[in-house]
């Protein structure tokens, strides 16, 4: 990390899982099922990193039960924590209301491999209508070519979208991928995010890289709208057989930034309006 840059008062990690053996899962997580990736044990990773704040994505393991992450953030405190939550359209008013109480701000839709997903791209509009009230915003994890498939249905939304995992640009094509152009046109009209995690999903590079290759794509999306990006560190990196430290991803936002402001606006004041309404 450069010296003159240090981690903020109220810095928030903007994405991670919760895995706890105490709420079942529909689908089983892979080889971190045997690993503890509970709410105590994420605690332990963030005291490390020095991040006070937090926002909990309820995995496609638990389909539409976001239990395991409204205890987290209960555990964590509201003060502390926010959540993103897995929901169909047959989700109630009332269930809706109550999870806002608890801390939820957006519904996440996992579709990049859309067999294995438990929600379809026919439900992303309905569920957009039902949670503009809530002030809520939708969590894509699409692919780049899915995001230029569904340009017109992004174009109707009537909420914010946060794009995770850095757009999910392929990097043998980078920014000429014609999905660079839909991401940074909606950020630049302040309609979306995108989430500066995960470097390893497209990266070309090994297992104990830097991940340099995906540097030019992080770089741009703060370029082109510092205040559209928030920074996630993807733990506990279940896509990963033998994960790093996760270190090793704030170490990467360090690389991508020039100065502390900007720095100070990813972890602090962008997450705040995004996920605490501007409380700062």
């Amino acid at each position: 990390m450069a010296p003159q840059l240090f981690i903020p008062p109220n810095a928030c990690d903007s994405h991670l899982h919760i895995f706890d053996p105490r709420f079942r899962e529909v689908l089983p997580a892979d080889d971190m099922s045997a690993v503890p990736c509970t709410a105590s044990a994420y605690a332990e990773v963030q005291r490390a990193l020095q991040i006070d704040r937090a926002v909990v994505v309820t995995p496609r393991n638990y389909d539409t039960d976001n239990a395991v992450t409204v205890d987290a953030i209960a555990q964590m405190g509201l003060h502390r924590a926010r959540g993103v939550a897995v929901l169909r359209p047959d989700v109630s008013d009332s269930t809706l209301a109550l999870l806002h109480e608890q801390g939820i701000r957006g519904i996440r839709f996992t579709l990049y491999t859309p067999e294995h997903a438990p929600t379809s791209f026919d439900m992303v509009e309905p569920l957009a209508a039902r949670i503009k009230v809530f002030g809520w915003h939708l969590q894509l994890h699409w692919t780049a070519d899915q995001i230029v498939a569904h340009e017109g249905l992004l174009e109707r939304l009537p909420v914010s979208v946060v794009f995770d995992h850095l757009g999910r640009l392929p990097v043998s094509v980078g920014l000429d991928h014609p999905a660079a152009a839909i991401i940074e046109r909606l950020m630049r009209e302040n309609r979306a995010w995108v989430k500066l995690s995960a470097p390893y999903l497209d990266s070309g590079k090994g297992r104990q890289s830097t991940y340099e290759d995906v540097d030019e794509v992080a770089r741009h999306w703060i370029a082109v709208a510092p205040n559209q990006v928030v920074w996630g560190s993807d733990w506990p990196h279940t896509s990963l057989r033998s994960p790093p430290s996760t270190a090793i991803f704030l170490e990467k936002l360090f690389s991508w930034v020039d100065d502390q402001a900007c720095l100070d606006r990813i972890l602090v004041s962008n997450p705040a309006r995004l996920y605490w309404d501007a409380e700062a």
